[in-house]
């Protein structure tokens, strides 16, 4: 059962579209950004030119001016000293459509918000919640500059740590602008005699958050490809290959191994973390208002578990590892649900 609480002067339909949009260009943004790095692309361009940045080679020159910036690079000198001026275009136009999706992603955000501001269409509370997303999304991109950086003097790759950092961020951005669309567009407030304690799914959610900062920390190592078997690690539960007292060092965050299977450990954990909230939904009349998302959930948790499985025996295909990653954006939009559900209830 539920209630009408919003006011029609409150609702903007064009604030619900726009927010709609952005969190679907976030999405996308991830989704690209997946693949850049499945690809080895994100070294491919060696400047942060923000404003001549926006339009790519246009003729042969130029192609070869930007092929030779990047021979440069120890990627280059290192891994790909054969690769031809066609191939590096394939690289090239990965990372080149990355950055323009971010140039779109901040020009989409600022404009209406500015907007927005001046008509005073948005509450306050709301505006601040905006204007805090606007300045992740500004640090989002220093943070991406700041990862390519890191793999164009001395590694063949960029720090795992930055791309751990700079998917994390990208997630917590995705989630903030979510929440903000349903609360713009929920007019829903759902009577019920019991609420989930809140600390339950907000708690599943940062163990997502968590396992996403892992995952990119795995594919910064390419650990995914060392251990290609499930569910033990060539016969092992514990990988044979590693110290177990590393796991409780920082090494484990440099060793390939020991990553993948803290990986899968977590994974776990966010199995039973789950299955314990929707035994208790399930368990009692009261929460039949979370059931249906709750069904959602445990079809994208299956559905994610399973693209992690093929992803580690595949060796991290390209097409599993981004569908994996995919999966990701899904498991979180659910679980997010299922907090504003919560949270609505008179």
């Amino acid at each position: 059962m539920y209630i009408n609480t919003m006011n029609e002067e409150n609702k903007n339909i064009y604030i619900s579209y726009w927010l709609l949009l952005i969190t679907f260009l976030v999405t996308l943004m991830i989704i690209i950004g997946g693949l850049t790095r499945l690809t080895d692309s994100g070294l491919s361009i060696t400047r942060w030119d923000l404003v001549s940045g926006i339009l790519p080679p246009l003729s042969l020159n130029e192609w070869e001016k930007s092929f030779s910036l990047y021979k440069h690079i120890p990627e280059y000198k290192l891994l790909n000293s054969s690769m031809t001026l066609e191939q590096f275009k394939t690289i090239y136009w990965w990372e080149y459509i990355h950055r323009l999706l971010g140039r779109f992603i901040g020009l989409f955000f600022l404009i209406p918000l500015l907007y927005f501001t001046f008509k005073k269409k948005i509450k306050k509370n709301s505006l601040i919640s905006l204007y805090l997303i606007l300045l992740l999304i500004l640090f989002q991109g220093f943070i991406g500059w700041f990862m390519v950086r890191s793999g164009l003097t001395e590694k063949t790759d960029v720090s795992h740590y930055r791309l751990a950092m700079h998917l994390t961020l990208a997630f917590i951005i995705f989630i903030l602008l979510l929440w903000n669309y349903l609360e713009h567009k929920e007019q829903q407030v759902f009577i019920s005699n019991k609420k989930l304690p809140l600390h339950l799914p907000i708690f599943f959610i940062l163990f997502l958050l968590l396992q996403i900062c892992i995952g990119a920390l795995v594919s910064g190592l390419d650990a995914g490809k060392i251990y290609q078997s499930w569910p033990l690690m060539n016969q092992s539960y514990f990988p044979d290959d590693s110290n177990l007292r590393d796991l409780f060092s920082m090494k484990a965050l440099e060793t390939p191994s020991i990553l993948q299977f803290i990986h899968r450990n977590v994974a776990y954990f966010i199995i039973l973390l789950f299955s314990f909230i929707a035994t208790i939904i399930y368990r009692y009349k009261d929460f039949t208002y979370l059931r249906n998302i709750t069904h959602l959930i445990f079809i994208f948790l299956f559905l994610q578990t399973f693209l992690g499985i093929l992803t580690v025996l595949s060796g991290s295909r390209i097409i599993l590892a981004s569908m994996h990653q995919i999966g990701a954006i899904l498991l979180v939009t659910t679980s997010l649900i299922l907090v504003f559900k919560n949270s609505r209830i008179n």
